[in-house]
């Protein structure tokens, strides 16, 4: 039975290999977090690029929509007067 005991410790692993991963994850951490930074950076620059795309888009919409309108009220108010 101590055999048995014996043979199976001896194939098990050492933990002390386990520190220099922790120390390596927590650089990654460090460089993860200014990624992260970065790339919420690009997000919000890109949400007001594309904000101010749509305002453009809606006030040519609006100028675009009174022009109808005038012409529509022109052409409403000549009918009336036939």
């Amino acid at each position: 039975m101590l055999a048995r005991i014996a043979a199976r410790s001896a194939v098990r692993a050492p933990r002390a290999a386990a520190t220099p991963i922790a120390a390596r994850l927590y650089s990654d951490n460090a460089f993860n977090k200014k990624e992260k930074a970065h790339e919420d950076q690009y997000a919000r620059q890109h949400e007001k690029e594309q904000i101010e795309k749509l305002r453009k888009q809606i006030a040519q919409k609006k100028a675009e929509l009174e022009q109808l309108q005038k012409a529509h009220d022109e052409l409403h108010s000549t009918a009336e007067k036939k």
